[in-house]
């Protein structure tokens, strides 16, 4: 079955840079149609960061983040990568990787000074 696997949060100054992994395995990765990175601030409820489309590479972002978090995919080594740059007090949440519903366990990234 699908396991995703988070690692690289923490506790970051804000302006800092963080970058996320997600490890998956339980399928082909190379034949993944989509793979996105989703947040849950504290007290809120989830919210879509940003997604990659395998067969075309093509990434979406939502608009809180745009310029700032980068997506990408490594087919080889069945891994993705969420790249966070200028991060704000704002972007501390739970973030979790999710392919098609399913989500890993999530990492905290907590930006404060």
């Amino acid at each position: 079955q699908v396991q995703l696997v988070e690692s690289g949060g923490g506790l970051v100054q804000p302006g800092g840079s963080l970058r996320l992994s997600c490890a998956a395995s339980g399928f082909r990765f190379s034949n993944y149609r989509m793979m996105s990175w989703v947040r849950q601030p504290p007290g809120k409820g989830l919210e879509w960061v940003a997604s990659i489309y395998a067969d075309t590479t093509a990434t979406l972002y939502a608009d809180s983040v745009k310029g700032r978090f980068t997506i990408s995919a490594d087919n080889v080594g069945g891994t993705v990568y969420l790249q966070m740059n200028n991060l704000k007090s704002e972007d501390t949440a739970v973030y979790y990787c999710d392919k098609d519903g399913t989500r890993g366990q999530g990492i905290q990234v907590t930006v404060s000074s």
